[in-house]
Protein backbone atom coordinates (compact mmCIF):
# COMPACT_ATOMS: atom_id res chain seq x y z
CA UNK A 1 0.00 0.00 0.00
CA UNK A 2 1.59 3.47 -1.10
CA UNK A 3 0.33 6.62 0.33
CA UNK A 4 2.72 8.95 -1.91
CA UNK A 5 1.49 10.73 -4.39
CA UNK A 6 2.04 10.26 -7.77
CA UNK A 7 4.57 12.71 -9.45
CA UNK A 8 1.70 14.46 -11.51
CA UNK A 9 -0.27 14.91 -8.66
CA UNK A 10 2.55 16.85 -6.55
CA UNK A 11 2.94 18.81 -9.06
CA UNK A 12 -0.67 19.83 -9.29
CA UNK A 13 -1.24 20.14 -5.85
CA UNK A 14 2.34 22.54 -6.19
CA UNK A 15 0.43 24.36 -8.72
CA UNK A 16 -2.15 24.89 -6.80
CA UNK A 17 -0.90 25.66 -3.63
CA UNK A 18 1.21 28.84 -4.90
CA UNK A 19 -1.57 30.13 -6.98
CA UNK A 20 -3.30 29.90 -3.72
CA UNK A 21 -0.78 31.59 -1.69
CA UNK A 22 0.41 34.07 -3.81
CA UNK A 23 -3.14 35.29 -5.60
CA UNK A 24 -6.15 34.45 -3.09
CA UNK A 25 -5.68 35.98 0.92
CA UNK A 26 -6.55 39.59 -0.47
CA UNK A 27 -9.52 37.94 -2.66
CA UNK A 28 -10.09 35.97 0.87
CA UNK A 29 -10.27 39.02 2.81
CA UNK A 30 -12.27 41.43 0.85
CA UNK A 31 -15.13 38.27 0.48
CA UNK A 32 -15.06 38.52 4.35
CA UNK A 33 -15.04 41.85 4.16
CA UNK A 34 -18.29 42.20 1.88
CA UNK A 35 -19.91 38.47 2.19
CA UNK A 36 -19.75 38.68 -1.62
CA UNK A 37 -19.44 35.52 -3.34
CA UNK A 38 -16.28 34.98 -5.61
CA UNK A 39 -16.26 37.54 -8.67
CA UNK A 40 -16.78 36.24 -12.13
CA UNK A 41 -13.52 37.35 -13.10
CA UNK A 42 -11.71 34.88 -10.56
CA UNK A 43 -13.76 32.18 -11.66
CA UNK A 44 -12.88 32.53 -14.91
CA UNK A 45 -9.41 32.65 -13.89
CA UNK A 46 -9.89 29.35 -12.28
CA UNK A 47 -11.42 27.65 -15.38
CA UNK A 48 -8.49 28.95 -17.42
CA UNK A 49 -5.60 27.61 -14.59
CA UNK A 50 -7.92 24.32 -14.87
CA UNK A 51 -8.78 24.46 -11.38
CA UNK A 52 -12.81 23.82 -12.27
CA UNK A 53 -14.45 20.48 -13.22
CA UNK A 54 -10.69 18.45 -12.62
CA UNK A 55 -12.22 15.40 -12.41
CA UNK A 56 -15.32 16.10 -14.88
CA UNK A 57 -14.71 13.94 -18.71
CA UNK A 58 -12.87 15.82 -20.69
CA UNK A 59 -15.61 15.63 -23.39
CA UNK A 60 -17.55 17.91 -21.10
CA UNK A 61 -14.71 20.35 -20.91
CA UNK A 62 -12.63 18.72 -17.74
CA UNK A 63 -9.41 17.53 -17.16
CA UNK A 64 -10.12 13.96 -16.61
CA UNK A 65 -8.52 13.16 -13.66
CA UNK A 66 -9.44 11.34 -10.59
CA UNK A 67 -11.32 12.56 -7.38
CA UNK A 68 -8.38 12.44 -5.49
CA UNK A 69 -7.05 14.64 -7.86
CA UNK A 70 -9.55 16.98 -7.31
CA UNK A 71 -9.48 17.07 -3.72
CA UNK A 72 -5.69 17.88 -3.16
CA UNK A 73 -6.35 20.82 -4.75
CA UNK A 74 -9.63 21.65 -3.01
CA UNK A 75 -7.49 21.97 0.31
CA UNK A 76 -5.33 23.89 -1.40
CA UNK A 77 -7.50 26.49 -1.71
CA UNK A 78 -9.72 25.84 1.29
CA UNK A 79 -6.71 26.66 3.03
CA UNK A 80 -7.25 30.14 2.39
CA UNK A 81 -10.28 30.25 2.84
CA UNK A 82 -13.71 28.62 2.21
CA UNK A 83 -15.32 31.33 0.37
CA UNK A 84 -12.53 30.67 -2.11
CA UNK A 85 -12.15 27.23 -2.38
CA UNK A 86 -16.36 26.85 -2.58
CA UNK A 87 -16.07 27.19 -6.73
CA UNK A 88 -13.28 24.38 -7.07
CA UNK A 89 -15.58 22.43 -4.36
CA UNK A 90 -18.86 22.89 -6.22
CA UNK A 91 -17.03 21.61 -9.51
CA UNK A 92 -15.54 19.15 -8.01
CA UNK A 93 -17.63 17.40 -6.12
CA UNK A 94 -21.10 19.15 -5.75
CA UNK A 95 -23.92 18.58 -8.14
CA UNK A 96 -21.98 18.83 -11.29
CA UNK A 97 -20.72 15.36 -10.50
CA UNK A 98 -24.37 13.80 -9.75
CA UNK A 99 -25.15 15.42 -13.38
CA UNK A 100 -22.51 14.17 -15.05
CA UNK A 101 -23.17 10.30 -13.46
CA UNK A 102 -26.86 10.34 -13.37
CA UNK A 103 -28.43 13.36 -15.90
CA UNK A 104 -29.76 12.90 -19.46
CA UNK A 105 -26.63 13.58 -22.20
CA UNK A 106 -28.40 16.70 -23.51
CA UNK A 107 -28.10 18.33 -19.67
CA UNK A 108 -24.83 17.39 -19.66
CA UNK A 109 -23.99 19.11 -22.88
CA UNK A 110 -25.73 22.18 -21.72
CA UNK A 111 -24.44 22.35 -17.84
CA UNK A 112 -21.06 20.68 -17.71
CA UNK A 113 -18.47 22.43 -20.17
CA UNK A 114 -20.59 25.86 -19.08
CA UNK A 115 -19.24 24.70 -15.41
CA UNK A 116 -15.47 23.89 -16.43
CA UNK A 117 -15.02 27.24 -18.13
CA UNK A 118 -16.22 29.29 -15.59
CA UNK A 119 -19.37 30.41 -17.25
CA UNK A 120 -21.89 28.84 -14.64
CA UNK A 121 -22.12 28.04 -11.33
CA UNK A 122 -24.09 24.92 -9.93
CA UNK A 123 -25.48 24.72 -6.33
CA UNK A 124 -27.31 22.13 -4.76
CA UNK A 125 -30.88 22.20 -3.04
CA UNK A 126 -32.12 19.56 -0.70
CA UNK A 127 -32.52 20.64 3.02
CA UNK A 128 -36.38 22.23 3.92
CA UNK A 129 -37.60 23.58 6.84
CA UNK A 130 -39.07 20.29 8.20
CA UNK A 131 -36.48 17.95 6.55
CA UNK A 132 -32.61 18.80 7.18
CA UNK A 133 -31.67 15.09 8.62
CA UNK A 134 -35.07 13.26 8.13
CA UNK A 135 -34.32 14.26 4.32
CA UNK A 136 -36.84 12.09 3.02
CA UNK A 137 -39.40 14.19 4.98
CA UNK A 138 -38.82 16.78 1.71
CA UNK A 139 -42.41 18.39 0.38
CA UNK A 140 -41.19 19.95 -2.94
CA UNK A 141 -42.67 18.10 -5.59
CA UNK A 142 -42.07 17.95 -9.22
CA UNK A 143 -44.40 16.47 -11.84
CA UNK A 144 -44.60 15.33 -15.39
CA UNK A 145 -47.61 17.13 -17.09
CA UNK A 146 -47.07 16.06 -21.01
CA UNK A 147 -43.59 17.58 -22.08
CA UNK A 148 -43.03 19.39 -19.08
CA UNK A 149 -41.64 18.90 -15.33
CA UNK A 150 -43.51 21.13 -12.82
CA UNK A 151 -41.65 22.22 -9.76
CA UNK A 152 -43.06 23.48 -6.98
CA UNK A 153 -42.46 23.67 -2.83
CA UNK A 154 -39.47 25.03 -1.15
CA UNK A 155 -35.61 24.85 -0.04
CA UNK A 156 -33.65 25.91 2.93
CA UNK A 157 -29.78 26.67 3.55
CA UNK A 158 -28.81 26.94 0.00
CA UNK A 159 -25.16 27.13 -0.11
CA UNK A 160 -24.76 29.20 -3.32
CA UNK A 161 -28.82 30.65 -3.24
CA UNK A 162 -29.09 33.79 -5.06
CA UNK A 163 -26.20 33.55 -6.72
CA UNK A 164 -25.78 29.85 -8.52
CA UNK A 165 -26.76 29.80 -12.23
CA UNK A 166 -28.41 26.70 -12.05
CA UNK A 167 -29.86 24.06 -9.00
CA UNK A 168 -29.90 20.54 -8.41
CA UNK A 169 -32.83 19.95 -6.23
CA UNK A 170 -34.32 17.20 -4.89
CA UNK A 171 -37.71 16.83 -4.85
CA UNK A 172 -40.57 14.36 -4.54
CA UNK A 173 -41.20 12.88 -7.77
CA UNK A 174 -44.43 10.71 -6.58
CA UNK A 175 -46.55 9.52 -4.24
CA UNK A 176 -44.83 6.58 -2.61
CA UNK A 177 -43.74 7.30 0.65
CA UNK A 178 -40.38 8.46 1.78
CA UNK A 179 -37.33 7.64 -0.20
CA UNK A 180 -39.33 5.86 -2.95
CA UNK A 181 -40.60 8.75 -3.99
CA UNK A 182 -37.57 11.09 -4.37
CA UNK A 183 -35.80 12.47 -7.33
CA UNK A 184 -33.56 15.17 -8.21
CA UNK A 185 -34.37 17.90 -11.16
CA UNK A 186 -32.20 20.80 -12.58
CA UNK A 187 -33.29 24.13 -12.71
CA UNK A 188 -32.04 26.97 -14.08
CA UNK A 189 -31.70 30.93 -12.11
CA UNK A 190 -34.28 32.81 -14.39
CA UNK A 191 -36.86 30.50 -14.87
CA UNK A 192 -40.25 32.19 -14.36
CA UNK A 193 -41.78 30.92 -10.98
CA UNK A 194 -38.23 30.42 -9.70
CA UNK A 195 -37.52 33.41 -7.22
CA UNK A 196 -34.60 33.86 -3.98
CA UNK A 197 -35.22 34.62 -0.21
CA UNK A 198 -32.69 37.21 1.79
CA UNK A 199 -29.16 36.36 1.55
CA UNK A 200 -28.41 34.30 5.10
CA UNK A 201 -26.05 36.25 7.62
CA UNK A 202 -24.01 33.20 9.22
CA UNK A 203 -21.93 32.55 11.88
CA UNK A 204 -19.17 31.91 9.30
CA UNK A 205 -19.05 30.76 5.59
CA UNK A 206 -18.85 34.77 4.37
CA UNK A 207 -18.08 34.97 0.72
CA UNK A 208 -20.42 31.65 0.97
CA UNK A 209 -23.71 33.29 -0.28
CA UNK A 210 -26.91 31.38 1.36
CA UNK A 211 -30.37 32.15 0.75
CA UNK A 212 -34.22 29.99 0.56
CA UNK A 213 -35.50 29.04 -2.95
CA UNK A 214 -38.70 29.10 -4.54
CA UNK A 215 -40.67 27.21 -6.90
CA UNK A 216 -44.09 28.27 -7.87
CA UNK A 217 -45.20 26.27 -10.99
CA UNK A 218 -41.65 26.06 -12.54
CA UNK A 219 -41.92 25.24 -16.07
CA UNK A 220 -39.10 22.41 -16.36
CA UNK A 221 -37.99 20.46 -19.87
CA UNK A 222 -38.14 16.96 -19.22
CA UNK A 223 -34.48 16.19 -19.26
CA UNK A 224 -33.95 18.49 -16.34
CA UNK A 225 -34.85 15.02 -14.63
CA UNK A 226 -31.27 14.02 -13.07
CA UNK A 227 -33.07 11.01 -11.12
CA UNK A 228 -36.19 9.95 -11.44
CA UNK A 229 -38.92 9.29 -8.22
CA UNK A 230 -37.01 5.19 -6.86
CA UNK A 231 -33.43 7.30 -7.29
CA UNK A 232 -32.91 8.43 -4.05
CA UNK A 233 -29.91 5.86 -3.38
CA UNK A 234 -28.29 7.18 -6.91
CA UNK A 235 -28.45 10.71 -5.10
CA UNK A 236 -27.48 9.78 -1.66
CA UNK A 237 -24.23 7.75 -3.77
CA UNK A 238 -23.15 10.94 -5.82
CA UNK A 239 -23.19 12.93 -2.42
CA UNK A 240 -21.24 10.66 -0.79
CA UNK A 241 -18.53 12.22 -3.09
CA UNK A 242 -19.32 16.02 -1.38
CA UNK A 243 -18.98 14.38 2.03
CA UNK A 244 -15.41 13.92 0.93
CA UNK A 245 -15.35 17.52 -0.79
CA UNK A 246 -17.20 18.45 3.02
CA UNK A 247 -13.92 16.73 4.46
CA UNK A 248 -11.39 18.25 2.48
CA UNK A 249 -12.96 21.72 3.10
CA UNK A 250 -12.90 21.53 7.27
CA UNK A 251 -9.67 19.86 6.55
CA UNK A 252 -8.11 23.02 5.00
CA UNK A 253 -9.59 24.68 8.06
CA UNK A 254 -7.20 22.72 10.12
CA UNK A 255 -4.07 22.04 7.70
CA UNK A 256 -4.14 26.09 7.10
CA UNK A 257 -4.52 26.56 10.73
CA UNK A 258 -1.97 24.24 11.38
CA UNK A 259 0.57 26.34 8.51
CA UNK A 260 -0.13 29.70 9.98
CA UNK A 261 0.60 28.96 13.76
CA UNK A 262 3.79 26.72 13.01
CA UNK A 263 5.14 29.73 11.18
CA UNK A 264 3.43 32.11 14.22
CA UNK A 265 5.34 30.23 17.23
CA UNK A 266 8.60 30.59 15.75
CA UNK A 267 8.58 34.01 15.35
CA UNK A 268 6.66 35.03 18.94
CA UNK A 269 9.03 35.68 21.67
CA UNK A 270 8.15 35.79 25.35
CA UNK A 271 10.18 35.27 28.06
CA UNK A 272 12.99 36.02 26.00
CA UNK A 273 13.06 33.06 23.28
CA UNK A 274 10.48 32.01 20.72
CA UNK A 275 7.73 30.51 22.26
CA UNK A 276 8.07 26.92 20.02
CA UNK A 277 11.10 26.16 22.65
CA UNK A 278 8.48 25.45 25.43
CA UNK A 279 7.51 22.03 25.78
CA UNK A 280 3.60 22.91 25.99
CA UNK A 281 3.76 24.79 22.67
CA UNK A 282 5.20 21.60 21.44
CA UNK A 283 3.24 19.30 22.74
CA UNK A 284 0.13 21.01 21.41
CA UNK A 285 1.65 21.12 17.66
CA UNK A 286 1.99 17.63 17.45
CA UNK A 287 -1.32 16.98 18.57
CA UNK A 288 -2.40 19.45 15.48
CA UNK A 289 -0.16 17.43 12.95
CA UNK A 290 -1.74 14.11 14.17
CA UNK A 291 -5.24 14.87 13.64
CA UNK A 292 -4.29 16.38 10.43
CA UNK A 293 -2.40 13.79 8.59
CA UNK A 294 -5.21 11.26 10.21
CA UNK A 295 -7.95 13.13 8.77
CA UNK A 296 -5.73 14.03 5.22
CA UNK A 297 -5.68 9.79 5.18
CA UNK A 298 -9.21 9.12 5.87
CA UNK A 299 -10.24 11.22 3.00
CA UNK A 300 -7.43 10.18 0.45
CA UNK A 301 -8.68 6.27 1.15
CA UNK A 302 -12.56 7.19 0.37
CA UNK A 303 -11.20 8.70 -2.62
CA UNK A 304 -8.79 5.80 -3.36
CA UNK A 305 -11.34 3.21 -2.79
CA UNK A 306 -13.92 4.55 -4.91
CA UNK A 307 -11.34 3.88 -8.02
CA UNK A 308 -12.55 7.66 -9.18
CA UNK A 309 -15.91 6.69 -9.13
CA UNK A 310 -18.19 7.56 -6.24
CA UNK A 311 -16.78 6.30 -2.47
CA UNK A 312 -18.95 4.27 -0.67
CA UNK A 313 -21.13 5.74 2.73
CA UNK A 314 -18.66 4.52 5.36
CA UNK A 315 -15.43 5.57 3.94
CA UNK A 316 -17.10 9.04 3.45
CA UNK A 317 -18.84 9.42 6.33
CA UNK A 318 -15.72 8.35 8.42
CA UNK A 319 -13.26 10.76 6.64
CA UNK A 320 -16.64 13.65 6.83
CA UNK A 321 -17.49 12.90 10.62
CA UNK A 322 -13.40 13.06 11.90
CA UNK A 323 -12.74 16.22 9.69
CA UNK A 324 -15.21 17.91 10.75
CA UNK A 325 -14.26 17.40 14.93
CA UNK A 326 -10.52 17.76 14.06
CA UNK A 327 -11.01 21.08 11.96
CA UNK A 328 -12.82 22.57 14.99
CA UNK A 329 -10.41 20.92 17.46
CA UNK A 330 -7.28 22.46 15.45
CA UNK A 331 -8.41 25.48 14.76
CA UNK A 332 -9.08 25.78 18.57
CA UNK A 333 -5.73 24.85 19.34
CA UNK A 334 -4.35 27.65 16.63
CA UNK A 335 -6.15 30.52 18.09
CA UNK A 336 -5.20 29.83 21.42
CA UNK A 337 -1.65 29.87 20.43
CA UNK A 338 -1.68 32.58 18.77
CA UNK A 339 -3.39 34.53 21.46
CA UNK A 340 -4.69 38.02 21.15
CA UNK A 341 -3.68 37.82 16.94
CA UNK A 342 -5.51 34.41 17.20
CA UNK A 343 -9.12 36.31 18.31
CA UNK A 344 -8.45 39.11 16.35
CA UNK A 345 -10.18 39.99 12.86
CA UNK A 346 -7.35 41.57 11.32
CA UNK A 347 -5.72 37.38 10.83
CA UNK A 348 -7.53 34.79 9.14
CA UNK A 349 -7.40 32.22 12.34
CA UNK A 350 -10.84 33.31 14.01
CA UNK A 351 -12.34 32.87 10.27
CA UNK A 352 -11.30 29.54 10.18
CA UNK A 353 -12.58 28.66 13.66
CA UNK A 354 -15.88 30.32 12.80
CA UNK A 355 -16.15 27.94 9.21
CA UNK A 356 -14.93 24.67 10.54
CA UNK A 357 -18.10 24.77 13.09
CA UNK A 358 -20.24 25.19 9.90
CA UNK A 359 -18.43 22.53 7.69
CA UNK A 360 -19.71 20.11 10.60
CA UNK A 361 -23.24 21.11 9.98
CA UNK A 362 -23.41 21.41 6.53
CA UNK A 363 -24.29 18.38 4.15
CA UNK A 364 -24.94 16.23 7.17
CA UNK A 365 -24.05 17.00 10.88
CA UNK A 366 -21.59 14.99 12.36
CA UNK A 367 -23.92 12.97 14.55
CA UNK A 368 -26.01 11.88 11.68
CA UNK A 369 -22.31 10.91 10.05
CA UNK A 370 -21.97 8.34 12.91
CA UNK A 371 -25.38 6.89 12.58
CA UNK A 372 -24.70 6.31 8.56
CA UNK A 373 -21.08 4.82 9.98
CA UNK A 374 -23.03 2.26 12.38
CA UNK A 375 -25.39 1.59 9.86
CA UNK A 376 -22.76 0.33 7.46
CA UNK A 377 -21.03 -1.42 9.95
CA UNK A 378 -24.19 -3.74 11.04
CA UNK A 379 -25.47 -3.34 7.03
CA UNK A 380 -28.61 -2.16 7.87
CA UNK A 381 -30.95 1.23 8.42
CA UNK A 382 -32.00 2.48 11.10
CA UNK A 383 -35.78 3.59 11.28
CA UNK A 384 -34.99 7.19 13.76
CA UNK A 385 -38.91 7.74 13.32
CA UNK A 386 -39.79 4.90 15.87
CA UNK A 387 -37.08 5.37 18.16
Amino acid sequence: MDFRLSEDQVALQQTARRFAREQLPPLAEELEKTNKPVPHAWIKRYAEMGFLGINVDPKYGGLGLGNLDALLVVEEFAKISSAVGFPVFESCVGPCRAIEHFGQESLKQRVLPAVCSGDKVVAIGMSEPDAGSALTDLKTSARIVGDKVILNGSKRWCSGGGHADGYLIYCRMSDDPGAKGIGAVYVEKGTPGFTFGPQEELMGFRGVPSSDLYFDDVELPLDAVVVPAGGFRKLMEAFDLERCGNATMSLGQASGALEDVVAYVQERKQFGRPIVEFQGVQIKLAEMQIRVEAARLLIHRAARNAEDGLPSVLDSSCAKCFANEIAREVAGMAVQLMGGYGYSKAYPMERRLRDAWGWGIAGGAIDIQKVNIASAMVGRRFDQRRG
